[in-house]
């Protein structure tokens, strides 16, 4: 049952890579909290399910590194419920390998979906915003975004230029009333990305550091004062903190939400 209330009432929301995992947590939770969910990910099927499973909710295909399809996507939201209130970027892409034998293309698909694509969408829904002289652009960054991860220096490059730019916006867009800010959150041990399909973080990390996916489990939550895993509601708790009025004195701010694994 839909509900009437909620923090984000009213708010028009873009989830980029919203069609699984995080992405798809994130608009559950945005429509839980009152929003209308604008469901963008490459994979316009699964995010129509995404969308259908929402009380006022469409969905669209974009690419993020295709600027004129980022610029429909908002459009599309714009058309649909008459302005933007919160982006949050999420879409994001993770190969690891050592620097070494890291091969230049792939290297450049990180670098293109994973800052790039968030570029692109900023400068879409800032465009939208602007007019309005309110707004919120939210970034899914990552533990990897505050020091460098091991063989995974894609990833760890992409994620520091994002916090870069998470703040080179926030002083460009807060005369308008727009904030900008990311959260970092810690290993997701739990989620489809560790531990499903081939390309599963865990094989990724298990082949790269030559021991077993369990090894790697026990490394990461070794790592962590709270001794476990972040979980998707974690994040969204603080997404949704950021995006309400109890946080209009806050921009420019990469919140870590890593159970103390990252403290700067």
């Amino acid at each position: 049952m839909c509900q009437t209330g909620g923090r984000l009432k009213g708010q028009v929301a873009i989830v980029t890579g919203g069609a699984q995992g995080l992405g798809e947590a994130l608009a559950q939770r945005l429509d839980a909290e009152g929003c209308k969910v604008v469901v963008a990910d490459i994979n316009l099927d699964a995010a129509q399910k995404v969308a259908d499973g929402l009380c006022d909710a469409t969905a669209v295909r974009v690419d993020v590194c295709d600027e004129d399809q980022v610029q429909a996507m908002t459009d599309a939201a714009v058309q649909k419920y008459g302005r933007l209130d919160l982006l949050v970027s999420n879409a994001a892409i993770l190969i690891a390998k050592p620097a070494v034998e890291f091969p230049h293309e792939q290297w450049r698909k990180m670098m293109d979906v994973n800052l790039v694509g968030y570029f692109l969408c900023a400068k879409a829904a800032a465009n939208a915003m602007i007019p309005n002289k309110k707004g919120n652009i939210i970034q899914i960054n990552s533990k990897s975004g505050k020091k460098g991860s091991y063989k995974n220096s894609a990833y760890a490059a992409a994620k520091f230029g994002g916090i870069g730019l998470t703040q080179s916006l926030a002083l460009e867009l807060a005369e308008y009333g727009i904030r900008v800010n990311a959260i970092c959150p810690g290993n997701l041990l739990n989620s489809p990305l560790w531990n499903s399909g081939p390309n599963s973080l865990f094989k990724q990390y298990a082949a790269n550091q030559g021991i077993t996916e369990e090894q790697v489990r026990q490394k990461y939550l070794s790592q962590v004062p709270l001794g476990r895993s972040c979980e998707y509601e974690d994040i969204s708790n603080a997404m949704v903190f950021l995006a309400s009025d109890q946080a209009s004195y806050m921009t420019g701010q990469a919140i870590n939400v890593t159970g103390g694994q990252e403290m700067r």
